[in-house]
Order: C-alpha cells, then structure tokens, then sequence
C-alpha cells in the first residue's frame, strides 16, 4: 500500500526559508510523478510543482524562482525547498503521487508566513 508522509513546514517570517519534505513508501520501482500542492487559507487546493521520476520539473507561476522541487528515488523522498516566502504563501501543503494511473495525497504540512 502506498503511503506518503510529509515533515517540515512550520512558521517563518516573510522573505525567509522553509524546507518540507515527503516520504513515499509501498511505491517499489515503478514509474511515478510526484508534485507539491498547497491550500491556502479559505482557498482550494493549488499545484505548486511537479517533478517526473527522470527529474523534469514544473512550477505554478506564483512559486517559479523561489521553490525548488526535487527528489532522491533512491529514498523514494520528494523534497520542496521555499525561498523568499510570502505571506500569500501561507497553506497546508500536500505531497501528492501518481503511480500507475492511481493517486495518492499525503496528510499535508502546515506552512505559516507571518511577521
């Protein structure tokens, strides 16, 4: 069974730093896309990016240049690393997978920007 399971995330300061990260398991070799998205207060739930299991990545317009997305298959880890945060980047933020024409979400992690 597949599970994905978020760390990270918590409560930084406008322009600060924040890493989060997810970990896939039950996954195998199979081949798979992973991608971060974000609900922000009130709001639905948005993609951030996208990265395929031979590392092409995807970023919303909103994150491009200040988010990196990125993944270690040898851990099966997905790993999202914010810079520069906004306060309209303040959500919770899930970790998503597609394997094989099915889809999983993790439990998500809260991001807070605040001063």
């Amino acid at each position: 069974q597949v599970q994905l399971v978020e760390s990270g995330g918590g409560l930084v300061q406008p322009g600060g730093s924040l890493n989060v990260s997810c970990a896939a398991s039950g996954i195998g070799s199979r081949v798979y896309i992973m991608a971060w998205y974000r609900q922000p207060p009130g709001r639905d739930r948005e993609l951030v990016a996208t990265i395929s299991n031979g590392g092409t990545t995807n970023y919303a317009d909103s994150v491009k240049g200040r988010f990196t997305i990125s993944r270690d298959n040898g851990k099966n880890t997905v790993y999202l690393q914010m810079k520069s945060l906004k306060f309209e980047d303040t959500g919770v933020y899930y970790c998503y997978a597609a394997i094989s024409g099915s889809v999983y979400w993790g439990q998500g992690t809260q991001v807070t920007v605040s001063s």
